[in-house]
């Protein structure tokens, strides 16, 4: 595999990024009207994703590109403490869940990040969210696995490699912090 192989992929999935502009939108509106209602987002994911989550959460948190008020969003992957005990107590699958009854609320939203869309602790997570009233997305791969059929809206980055997928999903989240960033001009 060479750096131009490397490139030429990443490149193609950057290119077809251009059909999930009309979800991504509709996905704007929807941060941008719970934030404006005094909600927030919760972003969550496992491995990669829940450096991704931390991430997105720290964009809206301290700022993106200006000085801005901060947006109300949260990681739950941060809280070794809390993923821990859970996961030694009860499950692993459950990690999410029990956080999001914590803190979620009704207009709330939450954002589950897998690259296979098949992580049963972002699938139990998003669904844990649902049931208390909050906005589900679902950020996946190309086919968006279990997670396109049970969430809100499901952004299925175009590429079945992971490496691909996860590049997808911080350029989607970063588009989303410069939109909101323009809000606020």
């Amino acid at each position: 595999m060479s750096f131009k192989s490397t490139l030429n992929r990443h490149q193609k999935m950057v290119e077809d990024l251009y059909a999930l502009e009309p979800q991504v939108s509709i996905l704007i509106n929807t941060i941008r009207n719970s934030l404006a209602s005094g909600n927030k987002v919760l972003f969550f994911g496992n491995g990669g994703s829940a450096s991704d989550a931390q991430h997105l959460a720290a964009e809206f948190v301290v700022r993106y590109y200006k000085q801005r008020a901060p947006l109300a969003a949260i990681a739950l992957t941060t809280d070794t403490s809390i993923i821990t005990a859970h996961g030694n107590d009860f499950s692993f699958d459950t990690i999410f869940d029990r956080q999001i009854q914590a803190l979620a609320k009704q207009g709330d939203v939450a954002i589950g990040l897998s690259t296979s869309g098949n992580s049963a602790n972002v699938i139990n997570g998003l669904n844990t969210a649902k049931q208390a009233g909050c906005t589900t997305i679902a950020f996946t791969g190309i086919d968006g696995g279990q997670l396109r059929e049970s969430t809100d809206s499901c952004i299925c980055i175009p590429s079945d490699e992971t490496a691909r997928v996860q590049e997808g999903h911080i350029i989607i989240g970063h588009y989303i912090c410069e939109a909101l960033d323009k809000d606020l001009e």
